[in-house]
């Protein structure tokens, strides 16, 4: 159901040419990555349901890290930029369409993805050559962390790299989320009632978004670096799964649903599907 719906949202941007703006197409980028993510959970979990079999290969295991990872600097990276595009719309707006141009937009939705790519790139091929002195790990995925902490060889490197990169998929996107809203919020304190409901519209879902998914993350976080044996099963199953569950139900509600051209577009769409399937029937 979750793909589907982020499958649509996709679908509606691309088919409709006035929604190829940059804020679309970020909302597009956002979709995919949903799509991507889900990816790399869903059909190794449902397999390990159906089969009851409780095991993954190493190689699928460095696969599923590589995915999740990569889902998450995405989704960083892009509510990053998605920040920086409100900050422009509502603090710049005479100059809006020659910074933030259908051009720069794909150009910087090319670096996000190329960026994460390559980035946990290297994390993979610090951790492949690791000799692994145990084969247990206590997730319902596959976790970086969990997977170092199984080596037998010094991990000093691994652990350094992985701070740093901690760093980079959290902390850098966040600081530069919070220094656009801080931007934003200083022209809403001295422009009009009307424009301040306006920025609160538009920053609304998206700090809802951010909000959820750093919950997300820094729970998983927390989790694979310290002991939560204590906390029942059930809770510690859900908090595990929330960062890629809730997030790409959220975001097709948060921003798709609240769009009207979204909304437009999806019920011609609907519309014509109904109409073409009634003629068949004719």
């Amino acid at each position: 159901l979750l793909s589907l719906v982020n499958l649509l949202l996709i679908v509606v941007i691309c088919v409709n040419r006035s929604l190829h703006e940059p804020m679309y197409l970020f909302l597009c980028s956002l979709f995919v990555n949903e799509l991507y993510g889900s990816s790399g959970l869903f059909p190794f979990l449902l397999l390990q349901i159906l089969s009851d079999i409780h095991t993954v290969s190493a190689s699928l295991c460095f696969l599923q890290v590589y995915c999740l990872y990569t889902y998450a600097n995405v989704e960083f990276c892009n509510l990053a930029v998605m920040s920086y595009d409100r900050y422009l719309a509502i603090c710049c707006p005479l100059q809006y369409n020659t910074r933030m141009t259908f051009n720069k937009a794909v150009i910087f939705i090319a670096a996000i993805w190329s960026y994460s790519f390559v980035k946990f790139l290297i994390t993979l091929s610090l951790n492949i050559r690791l000799p692994l002195c145990g084969n247990t790990i206590n997730s319902l995925y596959c976790h970086n962390y969990l997977v170092v902490k199984l080596a037998c060889s010094d991990t000093k490197v691994n652990n350094i790299y992985g701070l740093f990169g901690t760093v980079l998929t959290i902390l850098v996107p966040l600081l530069s989320i919070l220094f656009s809203y801080m931007k934003i919020l200083q022209i809403c304190f001295a422009a009009s009632k009307q424009t301040r409901q306006k920025a609160v519209s538009t920053c609304t879902p998206h700090l809802v978004s951010v909000l959820n998914f750093s919950f997300g993350c820094s729970f998983e976080i927390l989790q694979s670096r310290f002991d939560t044996t204590s906390m029942p099963s059930v809770l510690r199953i859900i908090l595990s799964l929330y960062f890629l569950i809730i997030q790409p139900l959220l975001n097709p509600i948060m921003y798709g649903m609240q769009r009207s051209k979204i909304q437009n577009t999806c019920r011609q769409l609907l519309c014509y599907k109904m109409w073409t399937d009634s003629r068949d029937i004719m």
